[in-house]
């Protein structure tokens, strides 16, 4: 298998974890060529922005999540990326919920590309209010992702 080129990350929502991992990713990937995007399982806030707060600690850290918008997760994003990286193993139930048939596209954990963490999934900041510690995770996670690729 080559390399994937275009990677859709996804969490519930898409106003916190994965737009993150979007941004965080982006910069850290400049120059790679990689088409990247992020969507959420839910739809509640298609077409909004990220959450003021997780925009906040990301611009802390140098990473502009301001442009981003939340979209959902569709069956076509099966045809449009090379891997899906969700946020936890509920995203990852959702998204493979919808896997056309005969599509083999991989769907992983963000959090397989960081196993020395010990983290299962990337806790969600909207509930936990960890925005830091998310985005430390993110960053790990990240670089790991950038590195198998």
């Amino acid at each position: 298998m080559t390399s994937p080129r275009r990677i859709l990350f996804v969490c519930l929502g898409n106003i916190c974890r994965s737009p993150a991992a979007e941004g965080v990713t982006r910069a850290m990937a400049e120059g790679r060529g990689l088409t990247l995007d992020s969507a959420g399982t839910g739809g509640w806030h298609v077409g909004e922005p990220p959450y003021g707060p997780m925009q906040q600690a990301a611009a802390r850290r140098g990473y502009d999540l301001s442009v981003l918008r939340a979209r959902q997760f569709v069956p076509g994003d099966f045809l449009q990326f090379d891997l899906i990286v969700v946020m936890d193993a509920d995203n990852r139930r959702e998204v493979e919920r919808q896997r056309p048939e005969g599509n083999h596209v991989p769907v992983r954990l963000m959090t397989e590309f960081a196993p020395e963490t010990g983290a299962r999934a990337v806790p969600d900041p909207y509930y936990t209010r960890d925005f830091d510690g998310a985005l430390d995770l993110v960053e790990t996670c990240a670089r790991g992702l950038i590195a198998s690729l």
